[in-house]
């Protein structure tokens, strides 16, 4: 007799209708033991390591409500957006992402390529450890340069992903709007920041390039959790990106200086792929993006959790705040003007975890 989809065994699980939809995709067969193990997925996603005979895979599933102390709500439809952005990518970086399986957007979850960690290991915990390459924030800068390239002035693409009302609700409002509430002397320039973010439609962008979502394989770079994928500033995704690396150089100052060279090793790599719009232009809106992405990320609603001293965070207030009222024109100005800031490496007592 064959066993119906809720008969099998899942152990241990998080319910039949994730297991459905395994066999309703053909990515198990009825009776297998599917072991399902949670996953580091962020704070707006599920995301399970599923254990079946002889083979893994990955199973992601959007949350409504992320898992912030904050109300930050989001629409799950952003799950098929990020589907849609790996498909994009694979067909230009087929490297760049992991091995679709199957998607299903109704229930807002997907299916796909598990990568090991012995293999693939997350940019984050690397950088934590002390294990800072100049050529990884390089090869990460070139990739995203590569495919805001590929994506540039293509109509068809500014159609699909016309997500302003998720990207607003996954950036511009935790990051800059909330920002600008806990800051009234600069709300002014964080709301202008974010009305000039939203209103920039030139790229396909990630919206999430951060070193958690990261992952570093024998060829290169692969990006996941691509949920806030949106058809808009490409200037966003370099300085989502070595905003962390700077923050990362006030709890690492064993690796600083290397962190430092990192961040301008990925801002150059990417600069030498735009193409689309004079460089000058993409770099001036990232280099003024930047110190409230850094500002954000101590008093927005999605604060980063290694910055636990309390001079760290102080310590980026004062650089952001002098970085949005006297803005910098390149990003190696933001960078020297961090790096000339900060204090003697044996100061900060931050303490370093993934």
């Amino acid at each position: 007799m064959t066993a119906s989809p809720a008969q099998m065994s899942a152990a241990p699980g998080p319910g039949t209708g994730l297991t459905d939809f395994l066999i309703t995709q053909c990515l198990a067969e009825p009776g297998e033991t599917a072991r399902w193990t949670p996953l580091a997925g962020g704070v707006s996603s599920d995301l399970w390591r599923v254990d079946l005979p002889g083979r893994s895979l990955c199973v992601k599933r959007a949350l409504a409500k992320l898992k912030v102390s904050a109300d930050w709500q989001a629409p799950v439809s952003r799950n098929a957006y990020e589907w849609a952005w790996m498909r994009f990518a694979s067909r230009h970086r087929p490297d760049s992402v992991p091995g679709l399986l199957a998607h299903d957007p109704g229930a807002g979850l997907f299916a796909m390529e598990y990568l090991p960690p012995e293999r693939y290991p997350v940019w984050k915990a690397q950088l934590l450890a002390g294990e800072v390459r100049v050529t990884t924030a390089a090869a990460v800068g070139a990739l995203l340069g590569a495919l805001h390239a590929a994506s540039a002035g293509d109509e068809a693409l500014a159609e699909e992903f016309a997500t302003d009302d998720n990207f607003h609700a996954l950036r511009i409002e935790p990051y800059l709007l909330a920002t600008a509430a806990a800051h009234p002397s600069l709300a002014d320039t964080l709301r202008g920041l974010a009305d000039r973010t939203a209103t920039t439609h030139t790229a396909l962008v990630h919206g999430d390039v951060s070193p958690k979502n990261i992952l570093f394989g024998p060829t290169g770079p692969v990006l996941l959790d691509a949920e806030c994928a949106w058809y808009g500033d490409p200037a966003f995704d370099v300085a989502f990106c070595v905003n962390h690396l700077l923050l990362k150089s006030l709890v690492v100052p064993g690796r600083r200086g290397e962190l430092l060279r990192s961040a301008r090793a990925l801002a150059g790599a990417y600069a030498r792929c735009v193409d689309w719009e004079p460089r000058s232009a993409v770099e001036k809106r990232a280099a003024t993006l930047l110190p409230a992405l850094l500002l954000a990320r101590v008093d927005g609603k999605s604060p980063v959790e290694y910055l636990t001293d309390d001079r760290n965070r102080q310590f980026v207030r004062t650089v952001a705040t002098a970085l949005l009222r006297t803005p910098a024109a390149t990003m190696a100005d933001v960078v020297d003007t961090w790096e000339t800031a900060l204090p003697a490496p044996a100061e900060p007592v931050g303490t370093p975890f993934d």
